[in-house]
């Protein structure tokens, strides 16, 4: 993924090259050197707003058996309490 940084100076004189940029990864826009704005693909933006934003829908994701986790099991200790 590629990141290109225009000023809003460059994008005005062509927005045709911003827009092919965008298809390689994010564009920064800078006013006067700081950046301002970002400009995405849409397939890019459409991936950031649709995150998955919980832990069963990432666990419903597609692929997800795929990966190898097999995480320890707990061990858990029950011991009479101890009163003084």
């Amino acid at each position: 993924m590629a990141i290109t940084t225009l000023s809003s100076r460059e994008l005005n004189q062509d927005i045709g090259h911003a827009k092919k940029a965008a298809r390689n990864g994010p564009v920064f826009i800078t006013d006067r050197g700081k950046p301002a704005h970002v400009l995405l693909s849409f397939e890019d933006y459409q991936k950031l707003v649709h995150q998955r934003r919980n832990i069963a829908d990432a666990l419903a994701m597609p692929g997800i058996a795929d990966i190898d986790f097999e995480p320890p099991r707990a061990e858990i200790i029950i011991r009479p309490a101890e009163f003084e």
